[in-house]
């Protein structure tokens, strides 16, 4: 076997082919090996895969792009898509907050207008607590407000309390409460349901609402305090006119415009100045204080008080006998045993109408005190007034003596209405009675 002319392919002897070419008479020929015939066939087969390649792709170039430049429409529409769902977030937002701002600013006035509505009446009803303290009443001690409300309403006591402390404790609470309502809750992200975060507009109604229920405590508070001072100065006055009217003694006219009789009153219908019921409580305690402050002022005008507080009564208003005839005569007043050069004073103010030595009273003042009633001291040792002089309650207006028709050192007491003797003691036990309000 010969390498040079012999190969084995598969086993076998491969033949070998001879290309004869003739053209004339000039003759060729060229041996064909086997692997010359392989690697012809094998450039045919990658020039005919070439050529269905090139020709797939002329064929499908147009899909291939017509789905590419789908694709990136759609890509390019989504990403619009999310671009304008992103926008209208952000308006959602910012729409919000500026709503949330508006909700803020609104409940801040609304509290201001609150504030100052307490500020206003706090001035009103301190007035009028200074006036029902003056007339026995009560003190100043209002109820107990919520703490809470006392960083929104200005202290009673402060008639000139500033606006700007209930701003300034209002931002405080909207700066400080920064958690919300659920802050403390634990992680419910494993659960169906989670919390969504408290917005500043739900802050502001949480504090807004807590606030103005502290500030209707407060109102409705002080309205209860009204009420009841306007009832207090209704008893008051009532029981005061009662005294007045069993001494006959006339109701001043501030009392009828403030009382109202419900047995012969009418009218058309008007409609009410101010439908403020806090407002009408201040004018109802405003008029039963008025009505109180008149009846008052009459009854510590008149004699209701002891003139000799202590001391031992020698001889009572009535008939009796007489000391130095010994036959019964009227005593028309009532003696108290002084000692010699003991003060005396008025049991009411008044201007004095006699003051000298009068008959069997010896040295004896007179005082009158309006209404038609006077009082009388005798026997006193000094005067120390003129007629025409104006005395109050505690002012001296003499020493206490025995001049006139006396037997000893004592003081002659005399209560007298309309020029007649009435017996003092039914004006001192209306005194004990009037005791808690008057002076």
């Amino acid at each position: 076997m010969t390498n040079g002319h012999h190969s084995r392919v598969f086993g076998k002897r491969a033949q070998e082919h001879v290309l004869i070419l003739a053209s004339g008479d000039k003759v060729r020929h060229m041996t064909v090996k086997p692997w010359m015939a392989a690697l012809v066939f094998c450039l045919i087969g990658v020039f005919s895969i070439g050529y269905l390649l090139a020709t797939s792709y002329l064929v499908l170039r147009d899909d291939l792009i017509g789905a590419t430049m789908a694709r990136q429409a759609r890509m390019q529409h989504d990403y619009e898509d999310r671009i304008a769902a992103l926008r209208a977030q952000v308006d959602r937002i910012t729409s919000r907050q500026l709503l949330d701002q508006q909700v803020v600013e609104d409940k801040v006035d609304k509290l201001m207008e609150q504030q100052m509505a307490l500020t206003s009446r706090h001035g009103k009803l301190d007035n009028l607590l200074d006036r029902a303290e003056s007339s026995g009443l009560t003190g100043k001690d209002a109820p107990a407000a919520d703490a809470r409300a006392q960083s929104y309403a200005p202290d009673v006591k402060d008639k000139r309390a500033s606006l700007n402390g209930g701003a300034k404790a209002i931002g405080k609470l909207l700066a400080g409460d920064n958690q919300p309502a659920d802050a403390g809750v634990p992680d419910n992200s494993t659960l169906a349901y989670v919390p969504s975060e408290e917005t500043v507009g739900d802050r502001a109604d949480r504090i807004f609402s807590k606030v103005t229920l502290s500030l209707k405590t407060v109102e409705q508070d002080q309205k209860n305090r009204i009420d009841q001072l306007t009832s207090d100065a209704g008893n008051a006055a009532n029981t005061i006119e009662g005294v007045l009217d069993r001494f006959h003694i006339a109701v001043p006219a501030e009392t009828i415009a403030a009382k109202q009789d419900e047995d012969a009153v009418g009218g058309p219908y008007v409609e009410p100045e101010s439908n403020d019921d806090f407002n009408n409580s201040l004018i109802q305690l405003d008029g039963a204080l008025t009505r109180l402050e008149a009846v008052r002022s009459t009854a510590e005008s008149l004699p209701f008080r002891n003139p000799a507080i202590g001391k031992e009564v020698t001889s009572p208003f009535g008939n009796r006998r007489d000391p130095f005839l010994g036959r019964l005569a009227l005593h028309s007043g009532i003696d108290f045993r002084f000692s010699p050069g003991e003060r005396i004073r008025p049991t009411a103010p008044g201007k004095v109408i006699a003051a000298g030595w009068t008959g069997g009273y010896g040295n004896m003042v007179e005082v009158d005190h309006g209404n038609g009633i006077s009082t009388r001291y005798g026997h006193m040792s000094e005067i120390l007034v003129k007629v025409g002089d104006t005395v109050d309650r505690n002012d001296v207006i003499g020493l206490a003596g025995s001049t006139g028709r006396s037997t000893g050192t004592h003081l002659h007491y005399e209560v007298r209405q309309d020029g007649r003797a009435v017996d003092p003691i039914y004006f001192m036990n209306a005194g004990l009675k009037l005791a808690t309000y008057i002076k």
